[in-house]
């Protein structure tokens, strides 16, 4: 077990995200009171805001510190307006370049739903999902596909007459997340909700894509090495309305990366909204952790938004740092926020304004902070 303290880099980001990520901050801080494990915190500017005031998406510095790390937290990129030459969006390096240069081929975004919190369905905010029917992990591969740099466009006579976008689908690429999600249903405990069912559900759209036919192809080979897990095949339009209509059914969800970018989001309504969806960008030896909701510009400055997903985001970082340190103290930790967490919801007592509720951004962390503060009494 490590007896070192753990360098943890925080990326603020942009918007909302250095609200949310304040809170974190403050989070960690609560935790760090019981004196074990302990962790050091180095913060760098970077991201689209950034870059409108010094030509820069970060420091070299930042980008360094963030390749040392032992885990990196970010906030949010993207700012209205602020792109880079090329027209990408300005702060990307801190989100998609990281990915590719620490090789964060996995994207990791729990959906369960707790206790008192609710869904807003047709403008309404009401319960439609019982929590005992949303506990799922959804998987995407997260450096390739659409988003690899294969694209562009023919212009003459300064107007654009075609845009191409390759898509590409690779056997590594494949394998390894494929098989990061049989490894995935193997460690969860409770399988799915609907029976208690170990399963993988490939979602892809192999009736009519090559690349998804062979990530299918690929999903079988790998299958093969996982007897104990069930298997599962999904099209990926098929799958949004059975994800809505019996998310009991799923318990651990794969998918490409555009497809598993798209389904994750709409995963998010499930759990109660983009305010309590966070994500790990994984790889072998590194790991980012982030609250998806974006920078939200127009609460920017505002003490509104949502931080559970800030915390959920916390809680996977130490989970993913005291697994692969075998770190006992660091699970503790990270059991005392989720119960700290789980608390908070079920009482209602913080809820902002995506729940129907009053509460600030920093009266959510009050509340999170006396739950675990309480604990220790």
């Amino acid at each position: 077990m490590r007896t070192s303290a753990y360098d943890i880099v925080v990326l603020p980001g942009d918007g909302t995200g250095p609200e949310v990520i304040a809170q974190g901050r403050r989070v960690l801080d609560a935790l760090a009171e019981t004196g074990t494990p302990k962790w050091t915190i180095t913060e760098h500017p970077g991201g689209a805001q950034y870059y409108q005031r010094t030509g820069r998406e970060w420091e070299p510095e930042a980008e360094a510190a963030a390749h040392a790390a032992d885990a990196i937290l970010l906030g949010a990129v993207g700012w209205p307006g602020v792109s880079l030459p090329n027209g990408d969006i300005a702060g990307a390096a801190l989100v998609l370049g990281l990915r590719s240069r620490l090789d964060l081929y996995a994207n990791v975004r729990p959906c369960r739903l707790y206790p008192g919190v609710t869904h807003r369905i047709s403008g309404e905010y009401r319960t439609v999902w019982s929590p005992a029917k949303v506990d799922m992990v959804i998987l995407r591969e997260n450096t390739e596909d659409l988003y690899a740099p294969f694209h562009g466009r023919l212009a003459r006579a300064g107007e654009t007459e075609l845009t191409i976008d390759s898509r590409v689908i690779t056997r590594k690429g494949s394998e390894r997340i494929l098989r990061r999600a049989f490894e995935t249903a193997q460690r969860r405990d409770r399988g799915a909700p609907e029976d208690g069912a170990r399963r993988v559900t490939c979602v892809d759209k192999s009736n009519v894509m090559e690349g998804c036919r062979f990530f299918r192809e690929t999903y079988d080979r790998v299958a093969s090495d996982f007897p104990t897990i069930g298997r599962d095949y999904a099209y990926v339009d098929a799958f949004t309305q059975w994800l809505v209509r019996n998310p009991e059914h799923y318990d651990v969800v794969v998918a490409t990366n555009m497809m598993g970018d798209i389904i994750t989001d709409l995963a998010s309504v499930l759990q109660g909204g983009m305010g309590f969806a966070a994500g790990g960008n994984i790889g072998d030896d590194h790991a980012m952790f982030e609250p998806v909701h974006g920078s939200a510009p127009k609460y920017a400055g505002k003490n509104q938004v949502n931080p559970f997903a800030t915390f959920f985001a916390v809680e996977m970082m130490l989970r993913w740092l005291a697994d692969r340190n075998s770190d006992r103290l660091l699970t503790s930790q990270a059991d005392r926020l989720e119960r700290a967490i789980a608390g908070v919801l079920e009482r209602g007592s913080a809820r902002t304004y995506d729940q129907g509720g009053t509460a600030t951004t920093s009266d959510a962390g009050d509340r999170v902070i006396e739950a675990l503060r309480g604990e220790r009494r």
